[in-house]
């Protein structure tokens, strides 16, 4: 997947500066710790999508940490909205980060702080990923991350490890295993099918609750797949009839290839394509009926 490239202008504390002034402090604990959470929006036609899913996933994150963003979802969604229109951002996403501030070097939660608080806009083919049409390929890595996978940190460096592994390997992405389980990928969702039946991990601690899961797993009951919410193991994607990862900005990207070895022959199965565009058109209808509104 392709590097989220700022576009000019950003937010930060307040304002909306040019992206080569914005400046934070380096006793920021968010630079000294990773100590801060981070969000993903998907933009479509200027439109900011699947809001309700984004903001409820966000402060969640938040109060998990204990850290409050000092703005209303309204003002912090106006924010957003400004963004989006000073870049003239027509598809891509927003990139939001909020850390717990500035503070002498203290591992506990140090309270009366401002956060800082940062977006950035970035443009990105959501709609028609050209990897949507030729599928991606994948690799097994050890999941050496933390136990509160379910809070959407910015401490990366599990994901940046696994995902490093990938491209050394010419992978595009990874898919980590714990335990003999896959959890999830290295940025993304995992899922397959197999007996038209659609599997992916329970929600818990141990994976991070995916935007796009739960509208996945009702697509797929309309067009007749079978939903089983359980554990899965890399033998089972090596032979699974269908493969497919999800994330803000990619909607769903077929798997056809798992440390070398061919998904269904290496081509991109019918369930998979179903199921993209039906999302794709529902993101449509989602971004037009908020133009219409606005």
């Amino acid at each position: 997947m392709a590097a989220m490239i700022s576009m000019q202008k950003v937010f930060l504390n307040g304002e909306f500066i040019d992206k080569d002034r914005a400046k934070i402090s380096i006793f920021d604990r968010g630079f000294i710790f990773g100590d801060g959470i981070y969000e993903v929006v998907p933009v479509v036609n200027s439109t900011m999508i699947e809001r309700d899913g984004f903001w409820d996933r966000f402060q969640r994150s938040l109060s998990e940490i204990s850290l409050n963003l000092p703005y209303s979802k309204g003002e912090f969604e106006t924010i957003l909205n400004k963004l989006i229109k000073i870049n003239s951002l027509k598809e891509g996403g927003l990139y939001i980060q909020i850390t717990r501030g500035i503070a002498p070097r203290d591992f506990i939660f140090v309270k009366g702080i401002e956060p800082t608080i940062m977006a950035f806009a970035f443009a990105d083919s959501v709609l028609e990923n050209p990897k949507s049409k030729s599928g991606i390929s994948i690799i097994s890595t050890e999941d050496i991350r933390w136990k509160r996978r379910d809070i959407k940190s910015i401490s990366l460096l599990g994901q940046c490890y696994a995902k490093n592994q990938a491209a050394i390997a010419g992978a595009d992405e990874c898919f980590m295993v714990e335990n003999g389980y896959v959890t999830e990928a290295g940025s993304s969702s995992a899922f397959i099918i197999k007996d038209h039946t659609l599997i992916t991990k329970p929600l818990s601690n141990e994976i991070l609750p995916g935007i796009r899961r739960n509208k996945l797993l009702s697509l797929a009951t309309q067009i007749g797949l079978k939903v089983q919410e359980r554990k899965f193991s890399m033998s089972e994607v090596y032979n699974a009839d269908e493969c497919f990862i999800s994330a803000a900005t990619i909607i769903l990207l077929p798997v056809i290839k798992a440390d070398g070895k061919a998904i269904n022959g290496g081509k991109i199965g019918q369930y998979s394509l179903k199921l993209r565009e039906l999302y794709k058109n529902s993101l449509i209808t989602e971004a037009n009926k908020i133009k219409e509104i606005k």
